[in-house]
């Protein structure tokens, strides 16, 4: 098999070992496999436990719950009493999503959450080694803040566990019949008491470097997944930069920390593959499944194709499908998400939404923020990135254009306000817009009162967004004195690009404008 560029990462355990009652049957653990059979998938990233315990017959790492005598976690013991039944049936667990896998035309490349917190942190999914080693943790030498994140994460300055680690990856290189490995870097990147990250990063880049040769010996590749900015990995001990260098990973995973379930469909890729160019180290970019909007709790097939066509657009070599288990158990929209991911051909002339991510909980471990909600105040203008990967002049001029729609909301804001929006500096007639009162709704997911205003643009030729970089302005221009608070806030915007299968053609086969009707063109 080739190097895959579709790759699917399951965490081995939520929707399948923690759901099924025990005793787990082969088939049932097996249906983690089988239901990608048939799909656009070439590659699963099969993840190894939750990082400090396992849950495949493992000698140089601990099986979970081992150790456990009495469960305060009925999911954890179920997970166990599934993995101890699998294994002593004979059908252990990893083994047989290899061949399981290779049968159906995958390849497996096992995922090591390499940093996980102690301890206090579900104590009956723990390993042995982490609770007698607690003095090789990064808060130990008593001189680190109780509310640093890493602070329970185990210091890697350590060589017992680099060393506790690498066994691992050495098993399971060594004795299964897998494609590759990856190292998981982004859940808790804390791998370091933070006065010694500096010199850190040449033990961490002498790690991957060990990790890498035992990856290679056994004739695979290494994945890494690591954050999104270079100054977050070089925070957290990270140096991917030394690591293509030094030729010892072969293929970065860049991704926002603490939020794989996220779509990102703004990440920008430029850093890395100017990193790679010239090199064999590929760049894949990731592709999540929730937005977590005040209207969608899980994205649309139409922003996973913008996604994913932003990406493709930066020159990433593949896409890393990134905790898509939750969507578990897959219907149809599923595998309608995942058939066209590696075809941007196919992708481009097909309805996308793009949007701009809106920031929910503003999480310590990244150093750039969403780029939404803004305050706007009086006479200040705010303006918003927005990455599109449409040419729409190009299949306008094919009659193949349906709509391109632009949606904005406004919260606390009030029809006296009045504000001006710009599109790449040229500003849209607020007559054009369509405006839609959600001031108060008697339920909502969030803003129930204040929701605001959207704001809805009908773009015709010469308003369209270009391909490329596009960037929103808002601008307050009044405001009543009356109103306590002096600025109303930029919650959400949103960009529509809708296509038809051809010149004056329908839709779909159930076109809103034409009507129902019962026949297929």
């Amino acid at each position: 098999m080739g190097k895959p560029k579709i790759f699917y990462y399951h965490d081995g355990r939520h929707p399948h070992i923690y759901r099924y009652e025990p005793p787990m049957h082969r088939e049932e653990y097996l249906a983690m496999v089988d239901e990608l059979a048939g799909t656009t998938v070439e590659a699963i990233a099969f993840c190894l436990g939750e990082g400090r315990t396992m849950l495949h017959d493992t000698r140089a790492g601990e099986l979970m719950g081992h150790n456990v005598e009495t469960w305060d976690h009925l999911i954890f013991r179920r997970a166990w009493q599934n993995a101890k039944c699998l294994i002593e049936a004979g059908d252990d667990p990893l083994r047989i999503v290899c061949e399981r896998a290779h049968e159906l035309g995958m390849q497996v490349y096992p995922t090591l959450i390499v940093q996980r917190g102690g301890v206090e942190h579900a104590s009956v999914r723990c390993s042995n080694f982490r609770i007698e080693n607690q003095h090789l943790e990064i808060g130990a030498t008593g001189d680190v803040a109780a509310d640093y994140l890493g602070f329970d994460g185990l210091d890697f300055k350590h060589p017992q566990v680099r060393e506790e680690r690498f066994s691992i990856v050495a098993e399971v290189m060594g004795e299964y019949p897998v494609d590759g490995f990856e190292l998981q870097l982004n859940q808790m990147p804390y791998f370091f008491h933070p006065n010694e990250i500096e010199a850190g990063r040449s033990l961490m880049s002498d790690w991957v470097g060990r990790v890498h040769e035992a990856v290679h010996t056994a004739g695979g590749e290494l994945v890494i997944h690591l954050p999104d900015q270079i100054e977050d990995c070089l925070a957290a001990g990270l140096d991917p930069e030394e690591w293509v260098k030094r030729g010892i990973v072969d293929a970065l995973v860049p991704e926002r920390c603490g939020e794989n379930y996220r779509l990102k469909i703004d990440a920008d890729y430029g850093v890395f593959t100017a990193l790679t160019a010239g090199t064999d180290c590929r760049i894949l970019g990731t592709v999540n499944s929730m937005v977590a909007s005040d209207r969608l709790q899980d994205a649309t097939v139409a922003m996973i194709r913008a996604t994913a066509c932003n990406a493709w657009d930066q020159g990433v070599d593949g896409l890393y499908v990134s905790e898509w288990f939750r969507l578990w158990p897959y219907g149809a929209e599923v595998y309608e998400k995942l058939r066209e991911l590696p075809f941007p051909g196919i992708m481009d002339a097909r309805d996308k939404t793009y949007f701009a991510p809106t920031d929910t909980s503003s999480p310590a471990l990244n150093s750039e923020r969403d780029p939404l909600p803004r305050d706007l105040k009086l006479d200040e203008t705010v303006t918003v990135p927005l990455r599109i990967s449409d040419d729409v002049p190009k299949w306008d001029a094919m009659g193949r254009v349906h709509e391109v729609l632009l949606r904005l909301r406004v919260l606390s804001h009030v029809e006296t306000d009045v504000i001006r929006i710009e599109l790449n500096g040229a500003e849209l007639p607020l007559a054009q817009a369509r405006k839609i009162n959600q001031l108060y709704t008697m339920e909502a997911p969030r803003y129930r009162v204040m929701g605001g205003y959207w704001y809805i643009f009908r773009l015709v030729a010469g308003q369209w967004p270009v391909k490329g970089a596009n960037e929103i302005a808002v601008t307050l221009l009044a405001r009543d004195a009356d109103i306590e608070q002096p600025h109303c806030v930029w919650r959400d915007v949103e960009l529509e690009v809708q296509y038809l299968k051809g010149k004056h053609f329908h839709r779909s086969f159930s076109d809103p404008d034409l009507g129902a009707y019962d026949y297929r063109s």
